[in-house]
């Protein structure tokens, strides 16, 4: 299977998996397990909400993660100052990373927007450097629109 098929199929999973259901909380739950279970060589995917001038952790799958990150902060903190996604190949040589888990070695970081307001990001991450390719990207940037067409978004 293609690396565009394969995300294609995850989009169509979480299609199916949040049919009937429009819970923004309840989604970015069953995203982050979706993700967990179906990507291989991650060992976290998760949502971080904006309130104000910090990410908050939301749903998540793996280890206990850092739950407040400031805007421009860490490759989450940067994507929602940048308001454009993070590829990292490998984290230790991001100026300014967060090591919430030191076996991190690479991540991919997208924000979530409703209309013009950046309400999150989704982060995955992964113990191998250089884990995740442009097709990655653009893979996990359509599964998230994909989440938010599904989803009732936070208005503040």
């Amino acid at each position: 299977m293609t690396v565009t098929a394969f995300y294609q199929s995850l989009c169509d999973q979480l299609s199916g998996l949040l049919s009937g259901e429009r819970d923004w909380l309840a989604n970015t739950a069953n995203a982050s397990a979706l993700l967990f279970l179906e990507l291989p060589d991650i060992n976290w995917a998760g949502f971080y909400f904006l309130c104000g001038d910090e990410l908050r952790l939301g749903p998540f799958q793996g280890k206990p993660a850092c739950t407040r990150i400031p805007v421009g902060a860490g490759v989450c903190g940067t994507a929602v100052k940048m308001g454009q996604s993070q590829l990292v190949e490998d984290v230790h040589q991001f100026p300014g990373h967060i090591a919430c888990d030191a076996v991190s070695a690479s991540e991919v970081v997208v924000p979530l927007y409703n209309g013009d307001r950046c309400i999150g990001v989704l982060d995955i991450d992964s113990p191998q450097v250089a884990r995740f390719t442009e097709q990655d990207l653009a893979g996990i940037e359509a599964f998230a629109q994909t989440l938010l067409r599904h989803s009732d978004l936070p208005t503040e």
